[in-house]
């Protein structure tokens, strides 16, 4: 495990009705991680993709934190037996603690809030104010489409191609750690060519 790279947030969603293979992987990640040693950082949660990762970490007597608003205590059920709960007051203050608690990101497929969390940490990324690994595992292909978007904000010169480096898209868990753990290093002068000219 690199030296520099201890807790690693994995962003994913708490649907149950998609297809069995999200939970599967996430459940197989949360295992990956805790077998490797890292500590995990969540949404909370106990059903769809974010349950599964989290039986997937203490299956293998791993560490994990959910971070979780107390304003969603009714909508994702928070898992009660994870090692620590965080309760915060908005989801703001839930993804910036994610950030600031972690050394790197990998994302899972989801829905809207799980979108949201993965761009705004790529925009940190590209303004130098996240340095961090970002991976994302594209389970069944979840993720072409924004793979195809990105290579048209490069394609149109809304963002360089060396802006490639930020993220890094893989099938399998597997994978994934090995994408963390080989990010090239970013620095936070990336943020004198984040506005092409």
């Amino acid at each position: 495990m690199p030296e520099d790279i201890d807790t690693i947030c994995v962003f994913c969603a708490s649907s149950q009705q998609s297809d069995q293979v999200y939970r599967d992987h996430a459940r197989k990640l949360g295992k990956l991680l805790a077998r490797k040693r890292y500590e995990v950082i969540y949404g909370g949660g106990r059903i769809g993709s974010m349950g599964a990762l989290a039986e997937g970490v203490l299956q293998q007597s791993g560490k994990i934190t959910g971070i979780i608003p107390r304003f969603m205590e009714d909508l994702e059920v928070h898992h009660e037996g994870i090692t620590r709960t965080i309760w915060v007051d908005s989801m703001r203050q839930r993804k910036q603690l994610m950030l600031d608690k972690s050394d790197a990101i990998i994302g899972l497929p989801g829905g809207s809030g799980t979108l949201e969390e993965l761009m705004e940490t790529i925009t940190l990324k590209r303004l130098g104010q996240y340095l961090n690994p970002i991976v994302m595992i594209n389970t069944r292909g979840a993720f072409n489409p924004l793979q195809d978007l990105f290579e048209r904000c490069i394609s149109e010169r809304f963002m360089e191609k060396r802006h490639r480096e930020m993220w890094k898209f893989v099938d399998t868990p597997e994978d994934a750690l090995k994408a963390v753990e080989d990010a090239p290093p970013w620095s936070e002068n990336a943020r004198s060519f984040a506005a092409l000219k």
